[in-house]
């Protein structure tokens, strides 16, 4: 049925308004909306034949534009890269438009639905308590896989309005709009730049979504608005201008603009509301309260006065006029005022809650200067270091440092205490540590922030994060936060924040450094290890899913992993990055954000009012697991210590030209070094290189070969088992097989006979092969995806209009190996198909 009007919505309307699109009315885009289709069509007849980019790509110059200058083809080149990334935004704006038509809006995992099953079930109590503790936070962070300068986002939800009411004539119009508009940005954005292209949409979707969510749910259990005691059932993160990580450009200064602009841009939003409500609320002894909400905010906003200090100093102006609303005039308009009451409780003076986040090596190098200053040495055994650091009685002065990096860090934390008194202690209440291997690396930023903070006697104001990442590192977490806390003082520190403890895990980081199999199972481990050793302690553990958005950015649906995850693990809160084109493709809109927010929000309540069996491994079905991600791990293992593995990411793949883009944040890798080190690679471009290749090796390698392997142990029935009876492992495979399903190996092909990489390359493959064929076996399927087709076509149709992308981006990297060094236009045009094609695969969730 969802098939049917996936294909009448989208399919058929691309094909349609496609048609226009190639006879935009311009001279050098009409030849090349004429021979586009020409280009996608040798494109696929020369793969099906075997063929080379190169030799696909010459063989149409020569069949089409014969006698051609070198020149007058390359500029063909980027115009077609220029058409396909425009072919790229009509298909994402025809899929907006019919969102709520291809989605089931009020089905399975939806609000109305939650809130019709726990009727039904006489289970309305229990998620009204759940309800009061419960959130789920999203938070936003700058990676840069979503290229749109905002001019081209207007377009496209204007586009997107036009194909809703079927306008052919605007769609006409601003599709030749499209074609005249640059796409690319010419300089690189700051952090500033990328954080104000996050706040459109905290501006635009979230303020209208979140607190729409939040009046359906509560109105459907009948609980009053005004009063509920957990306004921040769902919360929006916001990593630009705190990720000091992610981007090395941050400063303090930029942190400190952010978390102004945040606020700023929230009191706009204020202050259309307030003029909407004086419009109807123009009544005696309730008029002048609202007027006086209204004034308070305008000096704010337009005279940097600051007339409140709190979000509570406005919430009593409010309450004083619900009050009076009630008392003289029946409560008329009540619903209005209370909906913005709500909003004021929900989004506070902050709009978004800021992150710190810094790297644990960094930290070290701090206390070493710190030391050194001292005349001390910073050595010693981890017990003794940390001795050292808790006996710091105070910090150098800024001015002593040699470091300017160093200063900076001191710096960055001194903002902690400046934005919570401007936007409130939800405005930024969190350090996260990247690369926490350590009892250290914690206390290490938790005295930082002590010493920095003045806090030696009163509660610190801050969460200190840690973040695992690798492998090793999660199987230590929990031996890790054991130790912390038994530490008299960090455990009086958590005394302070409630009992709570916040925990960062890294999925693509994990997925980078182990495999796709081992990874997945062993953040599953870690946090049930972890969950219970906080439970030993009495602490409330919350965990942070650093995802990105899809499974290693493969593809894969969150909420089906959320839900899948079993009482073992702690369930109070759902906290996840989200990062890129998942943001424009799954947030970017209202009906989208609020699709994907009510699942996230469903998943998580559900696992804790409806925990089942499949849900829940028994040993058997945890052994299992535990031998096929052992034996996945193995694999991956291998592949990772090949001679070639570093030198393919760095020769053959476009691993370097992520470094190139004026996309911002995410520099290629950690460390100074010029040499290209596996352990110092970022997992954005890491995993963003396998992509352009269309080779997905993070979300998938080694599933095919431990399947193989158990399955010479006799143990393929258990596995086929495994694979009805378990939601986690079923997850995880159908998350693999978005993955495969966006492969196209024989666009590498021409590799196979490289004398290099020839060998690498079939290795790829085979397991490529091997992963399908064995995914296809334990799931009963014929084809990938079989059971999901509507996600099927769509990357059927995205991965065909992008076909000539990459055909374009492996004919520039076949030359550069061929004639064995690059030249400006080559470099140009990987680069440039680098764009459309990361665009195009933005299904995953």
């Amino acid at each position: 049925m969802m098939q049917q009007i996936y294909d009448t919505q989208v399919a058929k309307r691309f094909t349609i308004y496609n048609s226009l699109f190639l006879d935009l009315p311009f001279d050098d885009i009409y030849v090349t909306g004429t021979l586009l289709p020409f280009l996608g069509k040798a494109c696929e007849k020369g793969y099906r034949e075997g063929k080379t980019p190169v030799e696909i790509i010459e063989g149409f110059f020569d069949e089409m534009m014969p006698g051609e200058s070198e020149k007058r083809r390359s500029d063909f080149l980027f115009q077609m890269i220029q058409y396909v990334e425009r072919q790229v935004v009509l298909f994402d704006s025809i899929e907006d438009a019919a969102y709520d038509k291809i989605n089931d809006i009020h089905g399975k995992g939806s609000i109305k639905a939650l809130i019709s099953r726990v009727e039904t079930d006489k289970k309305k109590k229990e998620l009204i308590e759940k309800l009061k503790t419960f959130s789920v936070r999203l938070t936003l962070t700058a990676h840069p896989t979503q290229f749109y300068p905002g001019n081209v986002l207007g377009i496209i939800t204007d586009l997107e309005n036009a194909i809703r009411t079927d306008d052919l004539e605007s769609i006409n119009l601003l599709l030749q709009q499209l074609g005249k508009t640059g796409f690319i940005n010419r300089e690189k954005p700051t952090p500033f730049d990328e954080a104000i292209s996050l706040i459109w949409y905290l501006e635009n979707v979230f303020y209208q979504s979140i607190p729409d969510i939040v009046i359906r749910l509560l109105k459907g259990l009948g609980e009053p608005i005004h009063t509920w005691e957990n306004p921040g059932i769902l919360k929006v993160g916001f990593w630009p201008g705190g990720d000091r990580d992610g981007n090395p450009f941050v400063t303090h200064e930029t942190t400190l603009q952010v978390a102004d602009r945040l606020k700023k841009w929230l009191m706009r939003c204020y202050y259309r509301d307030l003029r909407k409500l004086k419009k109807r609320l123009t009544f005696k002894k309730v008029e002048e309260l609202i007027a006086k909400a209204e004034r308070g905010i305008f000096y704010t906003l337009f005279e940097n006065k600051q007339v409140y200090n709190s979000k509570e100093d406005l919430l009593e102006i409010l309450l004083e006029a619900r009050e009076a609303l009630i008392t003289h005039h029946d409560g008329l308009f009540l619903n209005l005022l209370d909906e913005f009451i709500l909003k004021v409780r929900i989004f506070g003076f902050h709009f978004a809650h800021m992150d710190l986040r810094q790297d644990s090596r960094k930290h070290d190098g701090l206390w070493e200067e710190i030391f050194s200053i001292q005349g001390k040495e910073f050595t010693g055994t981890e017990e003794e270091l940390i001795s050292k650091v808790m006996k710091t009685r105070g910090l150098p002065s800024l001015e002593d440092f040699q470091e300017p990096f160093h200063k900076e860090m001191l710096q960055s934390l001194g903002t902690v205490k400046e934005i919570q008194a401007l936007n409130g202690e939800e405005g930024l209440h969190r350090y996260i540590i990247s690369n926490c291997q350590s009892v250290l690396h914690v206390l290490e930023v938790f005295q930082l922030a002590r010493l920095t903070l003045g806090a030696k006697s009163s509660p610190l104001p801050l969460d200190i994060v840690p973040l695992f990442e690798t492998i090793d590192d999660l199987a230590m977490a929990p031996q890790i936060m054991s130790k912390l806390y038994e530490t008299p003082e960090y455990a009086e520190h958590l005394k302070s924040r409630g009992m709570k403890q916040n925990i960062m895990l890294g999925f693509s980081d994990g997925t980078k450094d182990g495999g796709y199999l081992k990874a997945n199972w062993s953040i599953l481990v870690a946090k049930e290890e972890l969950s219970e050793v906080s439970r030993k302690y009495g602490i409330k553990v919350v965990f942070f899913d650093g995802r990105g958005g899809p499974v290693a950015r493969g593809g894969g649906n969150l909420h089906n992993f959320y839900a899948s995850l079993g009482e073992k693990v702690d369930n109070s809160e759902i906290q996840v990055t989200i990062q890129g084109q998942t943001i424009s493709s799954n947030y970017g809109k209202q009906v989208s954000c609020t699709y994907n927010l009510e699942q996230l929000l469903s998943a998580g309540l559900e696992n804790h009012l409806y925990p089942d069996g499949e849900k829940n491994l028994n040993s058997k079905q945890r052994e299992l697991i535990q031998s096929l991600a052992d034996l996945g791990y193995e694999s991956y293992k291998k592949l990772k210590n090949h001679p070639k593995f570093v030198p393919y990411l760095e020769h053959v793949a476009p691993l370097k030209y992520f470094g190139m883009t004026n996309i911002g944040s995410r520099p290629l890798k950690r460390g100074k070094g010029s040499g290209l080190r596996f352990e110092d690679l970022r997992a954005i471009p890491f995993v963003g290189s396998w992509a352009q290749m269309k080779q997905n090796i993070p979300g998938f390698f080694g599933v095919g070969a431990a399947i193989a392997q158990a399955e010479e142990e006799g143990k393929l029935e258990e596995i086929k088992k495994l694979y009805q009876k378990s939601l986690f492992f079923r997850t995880l495979l159908s998350n693999s097989m978005q993955s495969l399903n966006k492969c196209f190996y024989p666009a590498t092909a021409y590799l196979s006979k490289n004398e290099e990489y020839g060998e690498f390359w079939k290795l790829l493959f085979d397991e490529y092969q091997r992963s399908v064929a064995k995914i296809k076996d334990i799931s009963g399927m014929n084809e990938l995806l079989e059971d999901n087709p509507v996600t099927k076509k769509s990357i059927e149709i995205r991965e065909r209009i992008v076909l000539p992308l990459i055909t374009i981006q492996q004919y520039a990297i076949q030359r550069i190996l061929e004639e064995g060094k690059s030249t400006h236009i080559l470099d140009k045009l990987i680069l440039r198909a680098m764009f459309g094609i990361i665009n195009a695969m933005r299904n995953a969730a």
